[in-house]
């Protein structure tokens, strides 16, 4: 099990950009300068936690947001990101850190933490162990 405190997520709304690139007719998407900051802050604090490779095994991931009472200007706030919106950009962010492919992660737990100044995003990695199937259970 490890525990890494993450700073509040970026909102989905500026982590991802689309533009359609000359001489193509469909938009790319592309994480924006914000959403690359936010990893790199994400990688090293994953680092400082323990993560040096990713795993390629499967994960559990437990993850606490807690909103902040202030914007990044310093003035209260209200706002509180959907949990969907979190989940997306934190997947987004611990791939090819803690893990090597979303596809690992088996089981996602989510709910809000108390509410912080800046908010934070506190995140419980463990390996996932499936549970037997339930014909089974009963027979062990």
């Amino acid at each position: 099990m490890t525990i890494i405190v993450f700073p509040h997520p970026v909102s989905a709304n500026k982590y991802w950009r689309s533009a359609v690139p000359k001489g193509w007719t469909r938009a790319v998407t592309y994480p924006s300068a914000e959403a690359k900051a936010y990893k790199e802050e994400v990688g090293w604090l994953a680092k400082v936690a323990g993560f040096k490779v990713p795993t390629d095994k499967p994960v559990a991931l437990t993850l606490v947001l807690c909103p902040r009472l202030f914007d990044i200007n310093g003035k209260r706030t209200g706002v509180v990101m959907d949990l969907g919106n979190c989940w997306k950009v934190a997947e987004d962010a611990l791939q090819g850190i803690v893990y090597v492919n979303d596809r690992q992660v088996k089981k996602l737990c989510m709910e809000y933490g108390e509410k912080t100044d800046r908010g934070q995003l506190i995140v419980d990695v463990k390996e996932f162990v499936p549970a037997p199937a339930p014909l089974f259970a009963e027979a062990a």
